[in-house]
């Protein structure tokens, strides 16, 4: 069964590729759109602007499958993936679509009256860290800092790890230690008060998302709007 199910898979993206054609044809934009993104990606950049699209487009479908991890697109058959820049291969074409953004250093003041606070990245080795397992190569994430040109990476130690973004700011909050995540994700525990920012001059702005997908692929008229509609303009 599985491999009529290989046998056939192409023959159904076939039909329905000449199926959106004809859709198009007539100057109706529909069909269905596979996006894989991690947890980030879709929460503070990807969903902002497929909100407006999908509104704009009611007969357009999407589909987002939340994956930290490296996805292959090709393989996973999905449209389109975002990732940071850097994360992208060299075959795909990337589109940017959002601003700048830092990571930053957080834990509750809770935690810092008792620990005292890190002055330099390397003192983070003497503190109880919240870590990131990494989902594709299942190491654990070193925390890496820049400033004025130099890079460094900290190899950091705690009692916690989580491979879930809100459940490691959700430890921090709890006073459990120090968090390294995207600043926009705790902007309002910080605007409150409620965790407490450290190192900022060592974190460094960096280029955000793209999305990105197969140069060789056919796309539909629906995909080309996306495209266009989640296109960084800053």
């Amino acid at each position: 069964m599985n491999g009529l199910i290989t046998t056939l898979a192409p023959l159904f993206s076939e039909i329905e590729s000449e199926l959106v054609n004809v859709a198009d044809s007539q100057g109706k934009i529909s069909g269905n759109i596979r996006i894989t993104a991690g947890e980030h990606a879709l929460t503070s950049t990807l969903w902002p602007l497929l909100r407006p699209f999908l509104q704009q487009y009611p007969d357009v479908h999407v589909e987002v499958s939340v994956d930290n991890s490296l996805t292959d697109i090709v393989s996973g058959r999905f449209d389109a993936g975002v990732r940071l820049g850097e994360q992208v291969e060299k075959d795909m074409v990337a589109v940017r679509i959002g601003p700048d953004w830092n990571m930053c250093v957080v834990a509750a003041s809770s935690y810092f009256d008792q620990h005292g606070r890190p002055e330099t990245p390397y003192d983070l080795q003497h503190h109880n860290c919240i870590n990131l397992r990494l989902p594709t190569l299942g190491g654990l994430y070193n925390w890496e800092f820049m400033r004025d040109g130099k890079e460094i990476r900290v190899k950091t130690q705690g009692q916690l790890i989580f491979n879930h973004l809100a459940s490691r700011i959700d430890a921090a909050l709890s006073g459990m230690g120090i968090c390294y995540v995207p600043q926009d994700s705790v902007a309002e525990h910080l605007k409150s008060g409620r965790l407490v920012q450290v190192l900022a001059d060592w974190c460094e702005p960096f280029p955000g998302y793209y999305l990105y997908y197969p140069s060789r692929r056919q796309h539909t008229s629906a995909f080309t709007r996306l495209i266009d509609a989640v296109r960084y303009r800053g």
